[in-house]
């Protein structure tokens, strides 16, 4: 690998901008009355090459990047995408130039900002949205690879927030996808403002995928910088504000009819991430002097409370469940959720022991 000559990337070069022009002609002439077949397998063999070529070689990464072969690779992958026929085929050139360009991201900062030029984010809306989840796979390996914090702030264009949406929904339809849940945790939510813009553009169900992925960052063990620190106040005053001004939803979980309701879901994930945040030492003071929240808490339990003397619900006392409710009704839990963060906005602090 660390031997091979420029001449060869020079010779898969050609080969791909041929490539290129045979596929555009095929597009000219109607697709069905050229065999393209060869050229696919083709395209995909220089792929592999250069794939394998970029692994943990700077050398060749440099090399393939001056000969301008990314560019040249995303023009193809927006030509593969148009092919209709021929599927099988074009999908293994299409994960084959996806992988190529995680490779020879990898490590290196002068071909991410490349590709980032060349792909951002017209590449990233096609792949990300494929049937095919291999392409999906890859295609977040890249975003991943490429983002940094001047990146993620870019995310927060109008028009490339629908990236950040897109990775929320290949996580929540593909649960086993590592690069999306990384983007999210070691990504975006390092950038406040872009947490803000994107709950704000989410359906209620994404938000409680948003809001489970920020529980997994909170929980994590690692301890935290005070750049992280100050990042994680922020996300808490912003949360502790969607949860006073949404509080209420919750109380429409007294009918069965509605236990699935999606506004009232948001609020106990806001919630058990509030419960959370109050757990930490570093945040407990900030949380504790936020106006407001104390107050909302303790009359969201006197409301939930009274709700539960009302009728009988989920939120009475001697409600005697179900198995199955108990396991899957989403209000089980969420009294005792409200009086463990008053107990946390309390803890050693006498102004707020005082206003209980």
């Amino acid at each position: 690998r660390e031997m091979a000559e420029e001449s060869i990337f020079r010779n898969l070069l050609e080969i791909l901008m041929s490539a290129s022009s045979e596929i555009e002609q095929a597009y000219k002439d109607s697709c069905e009355l050229v065999d393209l077949d060869t050229c696919l397998l083709l395209i995909a063999e220089c792929f592999r090459c250069l794939r394998n070529a970029c692994v943990e070689c700077a050398k060749n990464q440099h090399v393939i990047r001056s000969l301008d072969l990314i560019s040249t690779s995303v023009h193809l992958i927006k030509l593969l995408h148009g092919i209709q026929i021929k599927e099988e085929l074009s999908l293994t050139a299409l994960r084959c130039s996806l992988q190529f360009l995680g490779n020879i991201a990898a490590g290196n900062g002068d071909s991410q900002n490349s590709i980032w030029k060349c792909a951002f984010p017209d590449l990233f809306l096609t792949c990300l949205t494929y049937s095919d989840e291999k392409i999906v796979a890859y295609c977040c390996m890249v975003l991943f690879t490429c983002l940094n914090s001047e990146k993620v702030r870019e995310l927060l264009d109008p028009g490339n927030l629908t990236v950040a949406c897109h990775v929320l929904k290949v996580y929540k339809e593909q649960l086993e996808s590592e690069w999306s849940f990384l983007i999210v945790t070691d990504r975006l939510l390092k950038c406040p403002e872009l947490v803000k813009a994107l709950y704000a553009k989410l359906s209620n169900q994404e938000r409680v995928i948003l809001l489970e992925l920020i529980m997994a960052k909170v929980c994590e063990k690692n301890a935290l910088t005070s750049e992280e620190t100050n990042v994680f106040m922020r996300h808490a005053d912003f949360l502790a504000g969607c949860f006073q001004e949404k509080c209420e939803a919750v109380l429409k979980l007294t009918s069965a009819a509605d236990a699935e309701d999606e506004e009232a879901l948001v609020t106990i994930r806001l919630l058990d991430v509030l419960c959370e945040m109050t757990s930490i030492n570093s945040q407990l003071e900030h949380l504790q002097a936020l106006p407001g929240l104390l107050e909302t808490a303790i009359d969201t339990l006197r409301l939930t409370h009274l709700a539960g003397k009302q009728a009988v619900n989920i939120f009475t006392a001697t409600h005697a469940m179900t198995g199955q409710e108990e396991i899957s009704h989403p209000a089980v839990g969420f009294k005792s959720h409200l009086i463990r963060l008053i107990g946390n906005l309390c803890y050693r602090n006498k102004e707020n022991q005082d206003k209980v």
